[in-house]
């Protein structure tokens, strides 16, 4: 006996980057072929005037990697998203806004929802910022109690 389950749920994060879409097409892709169902996560914060100000005149910009700023940017992400889910005749079950930050957001619905896979997108190139505060893939797999999936961009992106 191998020991191995079905994916029954699986999570994926986006953010609108350029690399949400592949990661999301990724997710979908494997929970349509295990029949399972997909929860779409986006996590972001909202800026008041004054930290959108700071945040443009501070070297180094706002620390909150991978979160998207502000309701309205995450409304279109998860949009973009499920547009892409729907595309791999992928089973949503929620698409989800949560207020906070990626990791924890991933981490929490993942036990939640009782998943067996987290998707997650990770770039090759990374700021000096990401590198001091780790990245979201990073801290998902430290994190995580299931299956990560990391899904890193074709080449030359």
């Amino acid at each position: 006996m191998s020991g191995l389950t079905d994916y029954r749920v699986v999570v994926v994060g986006t953010d609108g980057s350029k690399l949400a879409g592949p990661t999301v097409a990724r997710a979908a892709w494997l929970a349509a072929r295990e029949d399972a169902d997909l929860v779409i996560v986006c996590a972001f914060a909202d800026l008041s005037r004054r930290a959108e100000a700071k945040n443009v005149a501070t070297l180094g910009g706002d620390t909150r990697v991978g979160q998207v700023l502000g309701r309205a940017a995450a409304s279109e992400a998860i949009a973009a998203a499920v547009a892409v889910a729907q595309g791999e005749n992928a089973t949503i079950s929620a698409a989800l806004l949560v207020d906070g930050e990626p990791a924890a957001a991933l981490l929490s619905t993942a036990t939640d929802r009782g998943a067996q896979l987290i998707v997650v997108g990770a770039r090759h190139e990374r700021s000096l910022a990401e590198r001091l505060l780790g990245s979201v893939a990073l801290e998902v797999t430290k994190g995580a109690e299931c299956d990560v999936l990391i899904v890193r961009p074709a080449p030359g992106d």
